[in-house]
C-alpha cells in the first residue's frame, strides 16, 4: 500500500498520480518517497492501455520543494552520494520512458528535485502567477542538480538559458517558464485540469529549443561558449568559495547534453561536492534560515499599516508592505516623498498617501521611520498614541536607540516594539524584532508573524543600544576607518573583505548606508560604549559628502549609484602595509569580540541566531557558516 502517493483514474482513461507526503506540510523527495514512486512507475509501465499520466500535488503549498536536505547528512562517503544520485536518475528515467505521455501539473513552487522530476515528463502545465516558481537552486547549497537536471534542462531550453538557470540558482515564474519553453503552457488555476487533458489527449509535439541554441551544444563550440560563461560567472562568485556552478560548466564543456553519458558524469563529479566545507556551511545556513522562519509561531491579524516618514527607508517599508497585500497609509509632511514612494511599488492601489495622518485612527500597526533623533521620536509617538485606536501596535524602525528611552513619552509602553529593517528593504531578508523591558510578549509574537507575512526573516533581539547587527557592525566600520588613518588605501581595505567573502568592503558599505547615518549611530552608541569617532568620517559628514546618496563620500559615484573612484587619500609611505589576510583578520576579529559581548549580555538568545542575523542582516559570507561558526576556527 502506498504511503506518500495515491493513484486514481478518470473517465478519459487518464491516471492521476497524486503526491501527498505523509506527516508533512510540504512535498519533498527522500529515499522512501522515491522508492515508492519507482514501484508505482513499474506498475504503470504494465498498463499501456491508459492514455496518459498526470503527476500532481495534494499540498496547498506547492508541487515539490526538492530533496529532503536532512538526508544529505546521511551520506557517509562520496560513494554513498554517487549511488543516491544514480538511483534518482534511474527512477526519473523510468518516468521519461513510460509507454504513454506524462504531464507535470505544477501549481506553486517546483524546485530542485521537483523540477528534475517534471523535466522527465513529456509536458509541463503550470499555474501562471508569480507564486508559481520553477528552478534548480542547488548551487545555493554548493551542490548541483543530480537527478538529471544538468542534462535535461539545457536539452529542453538550450544550453545558454539552461546553464544560466543552474549556475545562478534562479527561479522563473509560471508565465516566464512558459515563455522560455520550460513549461509548455501557463494558465490560470481554474484551467489547469483542462489544459492537462488537452496535452494528454491531443499529444502536441514536445518543446524543442531553436536550432541556434542547439548549435551551442556542439563539441567544437562548447569550449568557446564555456570560456565566456565562466568569465561572466567569475565576476559574481569566487570558484574557491563556490565551486558547484563551475563544476556544472566543466561537465557541460566536456560532455554536452545530447550524450547520455552526461548523466553518469553528473553523478560522478557532483557526489564529492556534498563533502566540501562550503556545502557543509551552506546547509547549516539553510537550517538557520528555517529556524528563523519557525520562530513565527502564528500568523498576523494586521491588515492596515500606517507608516510615518516617507524617506528612503519609510517609503520602501510602505511599498513592501503594500506589495505583500497590506493596506498601507503613508504619512509625511512632504507630498513629493510620498509620491516617490508610491511610484516605487507595483501595488499602488494599496498604498495611499496621507499627509494629514488620517490613517492613524484606523491602523492596526503604526511604523515610525523618521530621523534618528530621540527627541523627535518621543514627540512623534506622543502624538501618535493620542490619535491611534486602542490596541494599535506602535513600532519604531530606529537602528540604535533603546526602546526604553522612546517609551518614556508613552502611556502604554507595552505596545511599543522595534521593527528594524535593513537597507535596501527589497533585498535584505532580516528584520530585527526588538523587545523592550515593557513590551508585551503578545505584541512581539504578533510582529514575528507580521514579518513572516512580509516574506522576511524575524530575529528577536533584546532592546539595547544598537541592538545586534549595528552593534556588531560599528566596531567593524570603525576599524576600517582606523586602517585608513594608518595609510592603508581604501580599495585595499575593501578588497580584503570581498576576498574574504563579504558582498562589499566596509568602506563601500559605509558609503552605501550613508555616512551621516553611520556617524549618527556611532555618536549614539558612544553614549553607552567606548566608541571612538573617526575624524575623517566627521569631516566628510560636515562637508555633506554622505556617500552614495549625495554622489560622494569615501568614493565618488555616477548618477546610477555606481562607484567610480576613491577620493584622494594621502598615503603614508613610511609604514609597511598589512597583508590582505592581516586586514581581514583585524576587521573580522573586531566583529567577533563585540558578538561575544552581545551573547554574554543576552542581546540574542544564542550563537546560531547571532550567525543567522549576521548572514541575513549584514551579508556575512554564507559559505563560512556564520560569524561565530567561523570564529571556532
Amino acid at each position: 500500500m502506498s504511503v506518500h502517493w495515491r493513484l486514481e483514474k478518470d473517465a478519459d482513461q487518464i491516471l492521476w498520480l497524486i503526491f501527498d507526503k505523509k506527516d508533512a506540510s510540504v512535498n519533498t523527495l527522500d529515499r522512501e518517497v522515491l522508492q515508492e514512486f519507482s514501484s508505482i512507475l513499474d506498475d504503470i509501465t504494465m498498463k499501456p492501455q491508459y492514455r496518459g499520466v498526470v503527476i500532481a500535488s495534494a499540498k496547498k503549498s506547492g508541487f515539490i520543494a526538492g530533496a529532503d536536505i536532512k538526508q544529505f547528512s546521511q551520506f557517509k562517503t562520496i560513494a554513498d552520494a554517487e549511488v543516491a544520485m544514480t538511483e534518482g536518475q534511474t527512477i526519473f528515467n523510468k518516468l521519461a520512458f513510460l509507454p504513454m505521455p506524462t504531464v507535470a501539473m505544477i501549481d506553486g513552487f517546483c524546485l530542485g528535485g521537483g523540477l528534475e522530476l517534471a523535466l522527465a515528463c513529456t509536458y509541463r502545465v503550470v499555474e501562471e502567477s508569480e507564486e508559481t516558481r520553477l528552478g534548480l537552486p542547488e548551487v545555493k547549497l554548493s551542490i548541483y542538480p543530480g537527478f538529471g537536471g544538468t542534462v535535461r534542462l539545457p536539452r529542453l531550453i538550450g544550453a545558454p538559458k539552461g546553464l544560466w538557470m543552474i549556475v545562478a540558482g534562479k527561479t522563473l515564474s509560471g508565465k516566464l517558464a512558459a515563455k522560455w519553453g520550460l513549461a509548455d503552457v501557463a494558465v490560470p488555476r481554474r484551467q489547469l485540469v483542462q489544459a492537462v487533458k488537452h496535452y494528454l489527449l491531443n499529444q502536441p509535439p514536445k518543446h524543442q529549443p531553436n536550432p541556434l541554441l542547439k548549435l551551442v551544444d556542439k563539441k567544437w563550440i562548447r569550449p568557446i561558449a564555456g570560456h565566456f560563461m565562466r568569465k561572466e560567472l567569475r565576476k559574481k562568485v569566487n570558484p574557491v568559495h563556490y565551486p558547484a556552478p563551475f563544476a556544472v560548466l566543466s561537465n557541460w564543456q566536456l560532455m554536452g547534453v545530447t550524450n547520455d553519458a552526461a548523466f553518469k558524469r553528473e553523478s560522478k563529479i557532483g557526489a564529492p561536492l556534498f563533502f566540501s566545507e562550503t556545502s557543509h556551511n551552506l546547509v547549516r545556513v539553510f537550517f538557520l534560515q528555517e529556524r528563523l522562519k519557525g520562530l513565527a509561531k502564528a500568523g498576523t491579524t494586521i491588515k492596515h499599516v500606517h507608516v510615518v516618514g516617507a524617506g528612503t527607508m519609510g517609503g520602501d517599508i510602505a511599498a513592501w508592505c503594500a506589495e505583500r497585500g497590506f493596506r498601507v497609509t503613508l504619512q509625511d509632511v512632504t507630498p513629493q516623498l510620498i509620491a516617490q514612494a508610491i511610484k516605487r511599488t507595483s501595488a499602488s492601489d494599496r498604498l495611499i498617501g496621507d499627509v494629514s495622518g488620517e490613517g492613524l485612527a484606523t491602523a492596526d500597526l503604526i511604523i515610525e521611520a523618521i530621523t534618528e533623533d530621540l527627541a523627535a521620536k518621543q514627540a512623534l509617538f506622543k502624538q501618535v498614541e493620542a490619535k491611534c485606536k486602542q490596541g494599535a501596535i506602535l513600532a519604531t524602525n530606529t537602528s540604535s536607540i533603546p526602546l526604553a528611552e522612546i517609551a518614556t513619552a508613552l502611556t502604554h509602553p507595552e505596545q511599543l516594539v522595534g521593527l528594524h529593517f535593513f537597507n535596501p528593504v527589497a533585498k535584505m531578508l532580516l528584520v530585527e524584532v526588538v523587545q523592550g523591558t515593557e513590551t508585551s510578549q503578545m505584541v512581539v509574537d504578533e510582529m514575528m508573524g507580521f514579518v513572516r507575512k512580509l516574506d522576511k526573516l524575524p530575529l528577536p533581539v533584546k532592546s539595547s543600544p544598537g541592538f545586534l547587527i549595528n552593534r556588531i557592525l560599528m566596531p567593524y566600520l570603525l576599524e576600517a576607518m582606523r586602517l585608513l588613518d594608518e595609510g592603508v588605501p581604501m580599495t585595499t581595505v575593501d578588497a580584503a573583505m570581498t576576498s574574504f567573502g563579504m558582498p562589499m568592503g566596509p568602506v563601500l558599505l559605509a558609503d552605501t548606508v550613508g555616512l551621516d547615518v553611520c556617524l549618527s549611530v556611532a555618536k549614539h552608541l558612544s553614549q553607552y560604549y567606548k566608541v571612538p569617532i573617526s575624524k575623517r568620517l566627521s569631516t566628510l559628514v560636515e562637508q555633506k559628502k554622505w556617500g552614495k546618496k549625495t554622489g560622494e563620500g569615501f568614493y565618488q559615484y555616477d548618477k546610477l549609484g555606481h562607484h567610480i573612484k576613491p577620493l584622494t587619500q594621502r598615503s603614508k609611505q613610511s609604514i609597511k602595509l598589512p597583508t590582505t589576510e592581516e586586514i581581514a583578520k583585524r576587521l573580522v576579529d573586531s566583529m567577533v569580540r563585540e558578538a561575544r559581548v552581545c551573547l554574554t549580555e543576552g542581546v540574542v538568545a544564542d550563537a546560531d541566531l547571532l550567525d543567522a542575523g549576521m548572514i541575513f542582516g549584514a551579508g556575512f559570507a554564507p559559505f563560512r557558516g556564520g560569524l561565530m561558526e567561523y570564529a571556532k576556527g
